[in-house]
């Protein structure tokens, strides 16, 4: 540009001018329209032909910075690139990258939709939804996933960390499901800042520490004849639930879930799908057939086999809900700071270690517990089902020990 410049002036370009060009030089003009609006262009040659770029409107762009737009471009011109090209393409490419930004909550949407097929209960998707929702959408929900760094996931984190160290620590668990989520799909990149090793163990104690253990409490084995009079005398629906997984020790799930294919009351067997057992699917867990005693035979075969579920629910096609059994037990005067269904298996667990010679082994592969020793487990190949039946039937035994004895 070695042509004469800057022909222009500030209290020129400012004045009420005549529609027309008005050039600077080096290509760049000021141009006023009929209807006197003004901005900038840059005109140019290229490959023979007259090109005219637009560089911005009067009242936006001041001359000194439409003169070092004109620079650039004519810069492009000399290296044999047609600006408006070269500007046009980069819009292109931003349009593109900013499609492909995603916040914070989109991610999370899909990585829960994602996640949610391998779940066997809807519950854990409502309750990673609700979590999230409260406490990470509010401090990042809205901003790019990208975006995300330690400093915000502190925030989120760190205001219920002593106050609610469990569900804090779920909540970064989630976000950091989420964020790995994110770069395995190119949203994000780096390392996860939710990560507990070498990110939030260096700035927050181990929840350990902040809340200890709970156990689930649970109801003395001393006290539980008594307990199962007044259980069996209740004729609900959720009653013969509770009294199932007492009989057979089995978690709340495996009993709500139970459908009736999975009994084959003739040969006294709950036969539970691997899938079903605590555990992630794809864990190549085995089914696990659970010996039924007679009592547990003769109040089955009562029920009604209407629809799929065993003990049904009160909606259409679902079976009881999570809550139905820990219902049942606060209307008998167990609330869940004195007894819980889960507990029921740390009762049987007590009672099989202080009042039987059973081994710790078949006691724990009685209650679909991991065996303890893993180069054990993973030479297990039978399931001293006649064993357990043994053992089961001395615990019916027991639990009936004040209702005449029924097993």
């Amino acid at each position: 540009m070695g042509r004469v410049g800057n022909k222009l002036s500030v209290k020129f370009c400012g004045k009420g001018l005549e529609p027309g060009l008005y050039g600077d030089g080096n290509g760049l003009y000021l141009q006023v329209s009929a209807f006197k609006t003004k901005s900038w262009v840059f005109r140019f040659m290229i490959r023979s032909k007259a090109r005219k770029m637009g560089l911005g409107d009067f009242e936006r762009v001041t001359l000194a910075d439409a003169r070092k737009k004109a620079q650039a471009a004519y810069g492009l011109v000399v290296d044999g690139i047609d600006p408006i090209v070269a500007r046009d393409a980069l819009k292109a490419s931003q349009a593109a990258q900013q499609a492909k930004i995603i916040t914070f909550k989109q991610c999370a949407t899909l990585c829960i939709a994602d996640r949610a097929k391998g779940w066997k209960s809807d519950r854990h998707a409502e309750q990673w939804t609700s979590s999230l929702e409260r406490y990470a959408y509010p401090v990042v929900g809205h901003l790019p996933v990208g975006e995300v760094d330690l400093a915000l996931v502190l925030k989120i984190i760190k205001p219920i960390w002593d106050t609610k160290t469990e569900t804090a620590s779920r909540v970064r668990n989630r976000i950091e499901n989420v964020l790995d989520w994110a770069k395995v799909h190119g949203h994000r990149a780096g390392d996860n800042p939710a990560r507990w090793t070498g990110f939030i163990d260096q700035v927050l104690p181990a929840r350990e520490q902040v809340s200890p253990v709970e156990h689930y409490p649970a109801m003395s084995y001393a006290d539980l004849p008594a307990f199962m009079v007044r259980l069996r005398a209740n004729a609900s629906v959720s009653a013969r639930a509770l009294e199932l997984t007492i009989l057979t020790a089995m978690r709340t799930g495996a009993t709500i879930g139970a459908t009736l294919s999975e009994f084959d009351l003739d040969k006294a067997l709950w036969t539970i799908p691997g899938e079903r057992l605590k555990g992630k699917k794809g864990t190549g867990r085995r089914d696990l057939a659970i010996p039924l005693v007679p009592r547990a035979v003769a109040f089955l075969e009562k029920l009604p086999n209407e629809g799929e579920f065993v003990f049904p629910g009160g909606k259409a096609g679902k079976g009881l809900s999570n809550a139905a059994m820990d219902q049942l037990l606060k209307g008998m005067g167990y609330p869940g700071t004195v007894a819980t269904v889960h507990g029921f298996r740390s009762t049987f667990k007590d009672w099989a270690t202080e009042q039987t010679d059973y081994p710790t082994d078949l006691v724990e592969y009685a209650y679909a517990h991991t065996v303890p020793d893993k180069t054990e487990a993973a030479y297990r190949r039978g399931d001293m089902l006649q064993k357990r039946r043994q053992l089961m039937a001395d615990w019916a035994e027991y639990c009936g020990s004040q209702t005449g004895g029924a097993r």
